[in-house]
């Protein structure tokens, strides 16, 4: 039996929920949740050679991205976060008090493009081992940036299967979790690309 993006989607935030593993907005369901141990995924994920290395990032408004938009700033990394109101443009930050949405405006510079950008962070309702990525079904970053950069995720291990049963939004090179980082083997040295 197939299961479809949406069931699958249903099954994650009904988990989360019931195990007490997510925080506001509550519920999660229609959202790409904000989990618990966010902030150690997002320790994890900003400490791998290939994030350290970097030093701009696209990194959605999702909240469960709000502690790596506050550690990535921290750390002195550029920002690009999409604009709420202006679709297709990014804020372009630098300032930590700018990683919160609400403060963007004040400490963020509106732009087309998000130029200089090395890699991007979306958030996802649930990934599996492959990279493969399932994101809210609509919205900012909803089916990958197909700008042409690696993309990241964070995910807590409920959100994480063996394999997606229904089709990916998009893929990812790594995979941020409370614990570790995961790299899916299509990434690893001598690893193949799956679509």
């Amino acid at each position: 039996m197939t299961v479809t993006a949406g069931a699958l989607r249903e099954q994650v935030w009904d988990d989360l929920l019931a195990r007490r593993a997510c925080a506001y907005p509550l519920p999660p369901h229609g959202h790409c949740p904000n989990f618990t141990h966010a902030r150690k995924a997002a320790a994890q994920l900003l400490a791998h050679p290939d994030v350290t290395a970097l030093h701009t990032l696209i990194v959605g408004p999702e909240r469960a991205l709000l502690p790596l938009r506050q550690q990535a700033l921290k750390a002195g990394k550029t920002l690009f976060v999409p604009h709420q109101k202006k679709e297709g443009w990014y804020w372009r930050v630098t300032d930590p008090a700018g990683a919160k949405l609400s403060a963007l405006s004040a400490h963020g510079e509106a732009t087309p493009t998000p130029a200089g950008a090395q890699a991007a962070v979306l958030a996802c309702v649930a990934a599996d081992h492959h990279g493969a990525r399932l994101g809210k079904g609509f919205g900012w970053g909803a089916r990958g940036l197909h700008l042409d950069l690696p993309e990241f995720t964070l995910a807590h291990p409920l959100m994480l299967r063996p394999a997606l049963p229904c089709p990916a939004d998009s893929h990812v090179t790594l995979i941020g979790t409370p614990d570790r980082v995961i790299t899916p083997p299509a990434h690893l040295p001598g690893g193949t690309n799956r679509p």
